[in-house]
């Protein structure tokens, strides 16, 4: 990783949505769409990924959180002890996404596992027990709206767009296997490294056929299981500010509330969850400014929407097990595993 800092270009930012729109599309696809040959689409990539700037991860389906359960827990520390926590937790795989804030509580983090029983044996035995957590407090999500995976950046022209959208196929999901194997955990770690590691690659590293790869992919994205997302280090592209709202929402209104939330450019993840504030909404924005504007905004629009709380996030130390540094880069991969049984001493 190198220690200059710079900004990331129009360029940059033109390639990582047209990455958003497709994750693995071929620098073919990529450069049409771009107009630029494929070879500089490539090129500019490997810039990209080198430098830690973009990087392609693993996304949950639509239809895995009704097989998982989730949770976004609140963690408050020892004096002085939050950053050794942090470090601490950056080890676990069920630690999705790590977010260090100063509103309330120390950690807020992103939490997956295979049910809720495993859930409650992580917060309630294993967190509480990690050298320097003084409090452990964990928001179920009953309905998630939307998820990060489905952010997108505003780089590219109308034209741009719609080339890539009309070169979307959708995978036919095949035979019809719901649930997440072990032989698709392997999958998956290899593809957390690399969200665009070719079948080759994949294959001769899990010592099977690419064929075999390529088809229980397409199964499981096909199936709403898996997608795939363009990542980058948002404060180097003009979106240093991540910002979590707190609601309540009448239950009867919850529903209407949650899609009309998730229509809004700003959304990162939705959520309905468990307690008294019964919305959780996070947001991407370009300023610290923005905050109220867009708390403004949410009021004038939506007066059934009693935000209650608001927190920014002062750093991102994981993004969906990606490791990051003080700039929002990539230094490093915990390779997510929620089915695993949970522990707290890694």
């Amino acid at each position: 990783m190198q220690d200059d800092v710079r900004l990331l270009s129009e360029e940059d930012l033109a390639l990582i949505h047209a990455l958003q729109l497709q994750p693995r599309a071929s620098w073919s696809v990529l450069g049409r769409a771009l107009d630029v040959d494929p070879v500089t689409v490539a090129r500019r990539w490997s810039r990209l990924a080198t430098r830690g700037e973009a990087w392609i991860s693993l996304s949950p389906g639509p239809r895995l959180f009704d097989q998982i359960c989730l949770a976004f827990i609140e963690i408050d520390c020892a004096l002085g002890s939050a950053a050794a926590v942090a470090g601490a937790l950056n080890r676990h795989p069920h630690m999705l996404t790590i977010e260090r804030t100063v509103s309330g509580h120390d950690i807020l983090a992103t939490v997956a596992s295979r049910d809720l029983a495993a859930m409650s044996r992580y917060t309630l035995d294993h967190l509480p027990a990690i050298k320097g957590v003084t409090a452990v407090r964990a928001r179920i999500v009953t309905h998630m709206f939307t998820e990060a995976g489905r952010w997108r950046i505003d780089a590219l022209a109308p034209g741009q767009r719609a080339r890539l959208t009309a070169a979307t196929k959708s995978a036919p999901p095949g035979r019809d296997v719901r649930q997440v194997t072990p032989a698709d955990r392997a999958v998956l770690a290899h593809l957390a490294q690399d969200g665009r590691a070719s079948y080759q690659a994949l294959a001769a590293a899990l010592k099977t056929s690419a064929s075999t790869v390529k088809r229980r992919i397409g199964q499981l994205t096909g199936l709403g299981l898996l997608s795939f997302r363009c990542d980058f280090a948002r404060p180097l592209g003009g979106w240093p500010v991540a910002a979590t709202f707190w609601a309540r929402v009448a239950p009867a209104d919850l529903r209407d509330l949650g899609h009309a939330l998730i229509r809004l450019p700003e959304t990162r993840n939705c959520a309905a969850i468990s307690g008294p504030n019964n919305l959780m909404l996070q947001v991407n924005l370009h300023s610290v400014t923005d905050v109220l504007r867009f708390e403004s905004h949410l009021a004038a629009v939506h007066p059934n929407l009693d935000i209650i709380e608001r927190v920014i996030t002062m750093r991102h130390e994981k993004l969906l097990g990606r490791l990051l540094d003080h700039h929002g880069r990539t230094i490093g991969t915990v390779p997510p595993d929620i089915w695993a049984e949970p522990r707290g001493d890694l």
